[in-house]
C-alpha cells in the first residue's frame, strides 16, 4: 500500500509539472549549463548510484565543471573543478551561502537551531561567534593544548596495552575515542568512554549512523511532496540516533544547573552564561543542537581521516620510512608529538594534505542552495537550486594534479597550498563564510595523533584481514567513511 502511494504520488507531481509548463508556457529557460538527458519523473536519479561522488565526477567528465541535473524535482547544479569552486565559494559566496537542508535534518527540529544548517541569519551569526570565540579562537586552542595532549597520550597507552598482548587495534575506533573525549572534556569537562578500553562502540555507531543516515539518498529529498509519508523512514531513523545524544546532552546540562555557578569554564559554561546573560540570543535547543553538531562533525571526520591516512601509509611502505625518519630526526624515536612539533615535520603535514586530497571526510560538502538567480561563468542558475560542490572530484582532477590517483605526498612539499578555504584546488573543509568551524582543531589534532602513532610503534596488519584491512572501499555518507575498518598490530620499537 505505501509503494503503491508513493507511485501515485509521483505521477500525481509529474502531471501537475507538465500540465504547468503546457498551459502557462514555462519553458526551458535559456543558457543553463549542460547535463545528462533526463527522464520523465526521475530526471537524473538513476545516474547517481550507490556512490554518487564518483557518479558525479564521472558525468562531469562528459558535461563539464558546470552541470546542472534534475533530480526528481529538485535542480541541482554540480561543481567539480576548483576554477568553478571559487566562483560559487568565493565570488559569489553570498548568493550561494544558503543551505538546501536534507529531510532527515529535521529530526528533533535539529535543522532549526543548528549551525551547520541554518541560513546565513542572526543565529547562525551568534553560534558562529561562540565557535569562533570560544571553542576555535587561537587562544582557546592554545589554552586547552594540554588536554589535547593528555587525550593523545592515552590513546598511545591503549596502543601499548594492545602491543604488550599482540592484539591489533582499530585504528577508526581508537582514534573515535580520542576525538570524543577530546570533544566531551572540551563541553562538559568529563570523558564520554573510558580512553584505556575498546569502549565507546555505542558512541561510534551512533554518531557512524547520524552521518550514514543523513546522506543516505531519500525520496523526500527528490520529491518533497513525499515529505508526510516519509517512506524509507530516514527521518524517523535519525530522529531517533539524535534523540539519544539529545538526552544525554538534557541530562549534563540539568546536571551543571544543580551544580549552581560552575568553576569549569568549559562550553556548557559559556553557553548557559550566554543564555542568562541575553537569553534572546540562543536558547537550550540552540546549545543542545550546537552540542550535537559537534560530537558528530568533530569526531567522525576526524577520526576517518587518521583512519585512511594510518591506511595509505601503510599501503606505501617508502612513505611510512620517511615519515618515521622525519619523526625520529626531528623529535626523536618513540615520543609523542606536540602541536608546537608540528610545523618541524613538514613530511607529516604533506601526508595529511594528501591524505585530505584524495579521502575529503564530506566528499560533496554540505549542500548549499542558490538564494537568487545567478550568472555563473555566462549560465543562468535558477533560484532554489541546490549547489554540490564535489571536493572529491576536485582533488583528484588530473588537469590539476600528476598522477591524481596516487599517494604522493612529496607533491606538497614544494607547495604552498593548504586546506584553509583560500587554495580551491584543495577544499575539504569548503571556503567561504560556510567553511567547517571546527578546521583550526582538526588541524591540531590529526597531525598530532598521526605522527604519534607512527612514531610509537612499527605497524604489522592483522592477519585474519589483510586484504580488507588495506581495501580502500569507501562507505558513502555525508562522511566518506572506510567500508572495512582498519585493523592493525602496534609492535615495540626495535
Amino acid at each position: 500500500m505505501e509503494f503503491l502511494i508513493i507511485i501515485l504520488s509521483l505521477l500525481l507531481s509529474y502531471i501537475v509539472i507538465r500540465a504547468t509548463t503546457l498551459l502557462f508556457g514555462v519553458g526551458k529557460p535559456k543558457n543553463l549549463p549542460p547535463g545528462p538527458t533526463r527522464l520523465p519523473i526521475i530526471g537524473n536519479l538513476h545516474l547517481l548510484g550507490d556512490q554518487p561522488h564518483r557518479s558525479l565526477a564521472k558525468l562531469a567528465e562528459t558535461h563539464g565543471p558546470i552541470m546542472l541535473l534534475k533530480l526528481g524535482q529538485i535542480t541541482t547544479l554540480v561543481i567539480s573543478s576548483s576554477t568553478a569552486a571559487k566562483e560559487v565559494l568565493q565570488k559569489h559566496d553570498r548568493v550561494f551561502s544558503a543551505r538546501h537542508v536534507p529531510d532527515a535534518v529535521h529530526a528533533q527540529n535539529h535543522a532549526r537551531y543548528s549551525v551547520a544548517w541554518l541560513p546565513v541569519c542572526t543565529d547562525w551569526r551568534t553560534l558562529r561567534r561562540i565557535l569562533n570565540s570560544n571553542i576555535f579562537s587561537n587562544n582557546s586552542l592554545e589554552s586547552s593544548q594540554h588536554l589535547r595532549s593528555q587525550k593523545v597520550e592515552e590513546l598511545i597507552a591503549y596502543c601499548r596495552q594492545a602491543s604488550l598482548s599482540n592484539n591489533h587495534v582499530d585504528i577508526g575506533r581508537a582514534a573515535f575515542r580520542t576525538s570524543l573525549n577530546l570533544l566531551s572534556n572540551t563541553i562538559f569537562s568529563t570523558d564520554s568512554t573510558s580512553p584505556y578500553e575498546d569502549s565507546g562502540k555505542e558512541f561510534k555507531d551512533v554518531v557512524e549512523n547520524i552521518m550514514l543516515t543523513a546522506g543516505k539518498p531519500n525520496l523526500v529529498d527528490f520529491f518533497p511532496v513525499l515529505k508526510k509519508i516519509d517512506p524509507q523512514g530516514i527521518r524517523r531513523r535519525l530522529g531517533r540516533h539524535f534523540g539519544k545524544f539529545l538526552e544525554i546532552f538534557e541530562e549534563l546540562i540539568e546536571e551543571r544547573l544543580r551544580m549552581g555557578r560552575s568553576k569549569q569554564d568549559d562550553v556548557l559554561d559559556v553557553c548557559l552564561k550566554i543564555i542568562q546573560d541575553s537569553p534572546t540570543e540562543i536558547n537550550r535547543s540552540h546549545m543542545k543542537s550546537l552540542f550535537l553538531d559537534l560530537f558528530a562533525a568533530g569526531t567522525d571526520t576526524s577520526s576517518s581521516t587518521i583512519e585512511w591516512a594510518m591506511t595509505e601509509v601503510l599501503r606505501n611502505p617508502h612513505t611510512m620510512t620517511k615519515a618515521k625518519q622525519e619523526l625520529e630526526e626531528v623529535i626523536g624515536k618513540g615520543k609523542i608529538v606536540k602541536e608546537d612539533d608540528v610545523f618541524r615535520l613538514p613530511y607529516l603535514s604533506c601526508i595529511v594534505k594528501e591524505t585530505l586530497r584524495l579521502h575529503p571526510p564530506i566528499p560533496l560538502l554540505l549542500p548549499r542552495k542558490v538564494e537568487d538567480e545567478v550568472t555563473l561563468n555566462g549560465y543562468t542558475i535558477p533560484k532554489d537550486t541546490q549547489v554540490l560542490v564535489n571536493a572529491w572530484a576536485i582533488g583528484r582532477d588530473p588537469t590539476v594534479w600528476d598522477d591524481s590517483l596516487e599517494f604522493k605526498p612529496q607533491r606538497f612539499l614544494e607547495s604552498r597550498l593548504d586546506v584553509r578555504g583560500q587554495d580551491f584546488d584543495l577544499i575539504p573543509f569548503g571556503a567561504g563564510r560556510r567553511i567547517c568551524p571546527g578546521l583550526p582543531l582538526a588541524m591540531r589534532m590529526i597531525p598530532v595523533m598521526l605522527g604519534s602513532l607512527l612514531n610509537n610503534f612499527d605497524w604489522s596488519l592483522d592477519t585474519i584481514m589483510k586484504h580488507e584491512a588495506l581495501d580502500t572501499t569507501e562507505k558513502f555518507g555525508l562522511t566518506l567513511l572506510k567500508a572495512n575498518p582498519l585493523c592493525v598490530v602496534p609492535k615495540p620499537l626495535n
